[in-house]
């Protein structure tokens, strides 16, 4: 599995809310983090289920476009800095984002994810 491998069915889930090339690269124990300042999502979230309602969710409320800017990687971790556009409440969003993903032998084992700018500071303009 290669960080570009990776990074690309996570983009494809999030702009066509297509999971499964995603969720058929993931382990059994599969966990990530995403920093959304809303009750339910502050936490480690467990399992494909559950990525599936993250994807349902942020296409609801901020249909985008991500491209990578900088990718690293090594045999257990990989790194991706991309760039996240599109509408959010109906005001243009732009901001640059990182995602780390954790690989356990040829899966994806878990990611996390750091924004640049918290969503909140997007809400009520």
């Amino acid at each position: 599995m290669t960080t570009r491998e990776a990074f690309d069915a996570f983009k494809r889930a999030l702009e066509t809310g297509e999971t499964v090339d995603f969720l058929n690269k993931v382990t059994d124990d599969f966990h990530f983090f995403v920093p959304l300042p809303l009750d339910g999502w502050k936490e480690k979230q467990q399992g494909r289920e559950r990525f599936e309602d993250l994807i349902r969710f942020e296409r609801s409320i901020f249909p985008m476009r991500l491209t990578p800017l900088i990718e690293l990687e090594n045999e257990s971790y990989g790194m991706v800095v991309f760039r996240s556009v599109g509408l959010l409440n109906g005001s243009p969003f732009h901001n640059e984002l990182t995602i780390v993903f954790e690989f356990e032998k040829d899966r994806i084992r878990s990611f996390r994810e750091y924004v640049g700018m918290p969503l909140k500071n997007y809400e009520n303009p």
